[in-house]
């Protein structure tokens, strides 16, 4: 990535771009370890989709940006084991200096290699897989082929979820999500979009999942109650959209 990398700040919120105005992360600076863009809170609502306590205890997050989801799971879930795999040193470099990512060698695993290569290479097991990765035109390059998801697919573990930011924005989403159905043999859910324009999909590996959005509020009140994260409008925009087959998300 040939960019610059800036910071804003503005009503107590630091901001990250990639030489332009484009938000590539957000950090509240008197809450620094909260969800500040609706997108990522969105892409937590993976954790209400397994209901073992122990998820998710290996992740592997592509794209660092202001290590927003980082820093949300490290303080969170203190079990999981952290792989964060950043293509462009400059952006870890300004994740330490303006956005407090944690030095923890224990629990976190930095790795500074493009996302695509080291899914193909690795051969580790996670239970989440989260894949946030774009360059300073938003666009996210091979992260969005059906070849990256299908090798998504093998470095999932039985409890498995996989969870991508499209970025409504883009003129690949529906392509994209189509990828993403292809890998995971239809075992795949596209969010509706939220206002930033962010489209957030899920895929799961492993064992299935049926649970009614009844009971994913109940489990939203849980995570709230545990994190302070409230994915209550997240559940109600799903229930809305009407996506679920008899109010039921089945994957």
């Amino acid at each position: 990535m040939n960019t610059s990398i800036d910071i804003s700040e503005q009503a107590g919120v630091r901001y990250l771009h990639f030489g332009s105005s484009w938000i590539q992360g957000a950090m509240r600076i008197a809450r620094p370890n909260n969800l500040e863009l609706e997108y990522t809170r969105e892409m937590m609502a993976a954790l209400l989709l397994r209901e073992d306590t122990r998820f998710p205890r290996k992740v592997l997050l592509i794209g660092l940006g202001a290590a927003s989801l980082t820093k949300f799971l490290y303080h969170n879930y203190p079990l999981a084991h952290l792989t964060i795999v950043e293509i462009e040193p400059k952006v870890v470099a300004c994740a330490r200096q303006f956005f407090k990512l944690p030095e923890d060698d224990k629990r976190i695993n930095l790795v500074i290699a493009d996302g695509v290569e080291y899914v193909f290479n690795t051969d580790k097991k996670f239970d989440l897989i989260l894949v946030d990765g774009f360059d300073e035109h938003a666009q996210p390059g091979g992260l969005n082929t059906l070849p990256f998801y299908q090798a998504c697919r093998t470095r999932l573990s039985e409890q498995g979820v996989i969870v991508v930011n499209l970025l409504g924005l883009c003129r690949g989403v529906l392509g994209g999500f189509k990828h993403i159905l292809e890998a995971f043999d239809e075992r795949a859910l596209m969010f509706p979009s939220c206002e930033s324009g962010n489209t957030i999909a899920f895929a799961v590996e492993g064992d299935s999942i049926s649970i009614e959005l009844e009971d994913m509020k109940e489990a939203a009140e849980v995570l709230r109650e545990k994190t302070g994260l409230n994915l209550l409008p997240t559940v109600t925009r799903l229930a809305q959209a009407k996506t679920c087959l008899h109010n039921t998300l089945t994957l």
